[in-house]
């Protein structure tokens, strides 16, 4: 309570849509002590929530950037970050998957997408051979296809995957279940290509590379 010049100050106040009023001992309309509590802990998640931020994906390696460069490529954009799957470097497999729910940014164009959602019953999905450099500047050719596939809910899941060589990409670089990799896509005239980096995750949130 607040006194001024022999008066009761009578404050006013505007809580969550609420009118407060204080005037006296007497307290009208102030929120529960659960709801005090429920707000304590929203405030507290927020600054957790900003003081363990994931650090932003590092940057394509110099040395990719100089290989990609001396290829006459450009349009360099990083496609997904993700840890592998023990499907991603299982032999029976061979094939790296690519949600659509993990892509960073478009790496398509509108040809290449219709191109990649067309087939027939003969043929089930379509395919683009593209060039991909390795982590140690390797290059080589992979194919891309899109794949729909089926839950056992009814649901189905839409993906892209690296296919044809990809066993031999993995078995080449020693890819592991759990390791981080990033996908980077650029052109060289107009054409897609793509670059694979190799990365492992440090306890303090940074990343090196292979």
């Amino acid at each position: 309570m607040d006194v001024v010049d022999g008066e009761m100050k009578i404050e006013k106040e505007y809580d969550q849509g609420f009118r407060v009023e204080h005037e006296g001992d007497d307290h009208q309309g102030r929120l529960p002590e659960s709801s005090k509590i429920k707000k304590k802990k929203q405030k507290m998640a927020i600054r957790c929530d900003q003081q363990y931020t994931t650090p932003p994906p590092p940057d394509l390696p110099i040395k990719f950037r100089k290989r990609i460069r001396a290829l006459g490529g450009s349009d360099i954009a990083l496609v997904t970050q993700k840890c592998l799957f023990k499907t991603d470097v299982s032999s029976d497999h061979n094939r790296l998957s690519i949600p659509l729910n993990q892509i960073r940014q478009t790496f398509l164009t509108p040809q290449e997408t219709e191109f990649l959602n067309s087939g027939d019953k003969k043929k089930k999905c379509s395919e683009m051979e593209v060039m991909l450099i390795e982590p140690p500047l390797r290059r080589g050719t992979i194919s891309l296809r899109k794949w729909e596939m089926k839950k056992a809910s009814g649901s189905v899941t839409s993906m892209y995957v690296l296919v044809g060589q990809w066993n031999s990409v993995a078995w080449r670089n020693a890819l592991r279940e759990d390791e981080t990799v990033q996908l980077w896509s650029f052109r060289i005239n107009s054409k897609l290509c793509l670059a694979l980096v190799n990365r492992r995750a440090k306890s303090n949130g940074y990343f090196v590379e292979f």
